[in-house]
């Protein structure tokens, strides 16, 4: 079978790409073997430097800090969704008051630096440690995700065909109830994906809190790497750390979209009778 964009390979093509799989592979092998040989000379992999990630001590303050990371991540991503759908829905308005203040805001804060944004932030807050650069670094994630986050509402919404509008215009829908009944909760199976990736470079990016003293768990070890001088060491758990939250949000996004792919179909027909007596409602999403 094959079809315009892609030629299935032949016999002596899947005999090159197992060779060039076996080659990249051991290549890889070598580098790992390299770079293992490499550290173990220099020491890197004693008992001693490893040791402080078993103690009851020094796992509670990194479970802490995972605790407050995952917390500014859970804020930062709730209020980012909010910040999207508003500002996105925003920019589609037909009134210039409303498109082009949020055309301003979004592409301003798509454009500057997330830590110029969180380090801006904290500034204007007072510039203290504790709950200020907290909620500075929640602020800043906030804003930057969420003006990405706009363009993916944008996006969405007019990826649907419009037929699907059009269908709710002409049983007598209004607008507002077009985007919210009809167009949302279509749009929202579209987005999922790229909203989870957002979460992700969400949960990753309070590391940058780091740079105001914001609580998290790579400000938590720093007395751990401080007191011990095994920043490798340190570096690869907290590596593992964000790999496994990682991993856990994956999981939920596959899940989610399991349970949306298998919502109801929107019957346009009962919503047109209902209109009609006033009592439209939201009640899901489109396929």
């Amino acid at each position: 079978m094959s079809s315009v964009l892609f030629d299935a390979p032949g016999p002596r093509a899947r005999a090159r790409h197992r060779l060039y799989t076996v080659i990249s592979a051991l290549v890889i092998l070598g580098l790992l073997y390299l770079a293992f040989r490499q550290l173990d000379r220099r020491g890197q992999f004693a008992y001693d430097l490893w040791e402080p990630f078993l103690t009851p001590r020094i796992i509670n303050v990194l479970l802490v800090g995972l605790g407050q990371t995952v917390l500014a991540a859970v804020i930062a991503i709730s209020l980012s969704v909010c910040f999207g759908a508003i500002f996105g829905i925003g920019k589609l308005s037909e009134h210039r008051v409303l498109r082009w203040p949020s055309w301003l805001v979004v592409e301003f804060f798509r454009a500057v630096p997330l830590l110029m944004l969180i380090i801006a932030t904290w500034y204007w807050l007072g510039a203290k440690t504790g709950p200020t650069a907290f909620w500075s670094l929640v602020i800043g994630l906030t804003l930057y995700n969420g003006a990405v986050l706009a363009e993916v509402f944008r996006a969405g919404i007019n990826a649907l065909p419009k037929g699907q509008s059009e269908a709710a215009y002409a049983i007598g829908m209004r607008k507002s109830q077009v985007m919210r009944i009809v167009l949302v909760p279509q749009a929202v199976k579209i987005m999922l994906p790229a909203i989870i990736n957002q979460a992700v470079t969400a949960l990753k990016d309070t590391t940058l809190g780091y740079a105001i003293t914001a609580p998290g768990i790579v400000y938590a070890a720093k007395p751990v790497y401080g007191e011990f001088r095994n920043i490798l060491q340190t570096a690869i758990v907290l590596a593992l750390i964000f790999v496994i939250v990682n991993l856990i949000l994956a999981r939920i996004a596959t899940y989610l979209e399991r349970r949306l792919a298998g919502g109801k179909k929107l019957n346009l027909t009962a919503i047109g009778v209902a209109s009609e007596t006033g009592e439209v409602q939201g009640t899901g999403g489109i396929r």
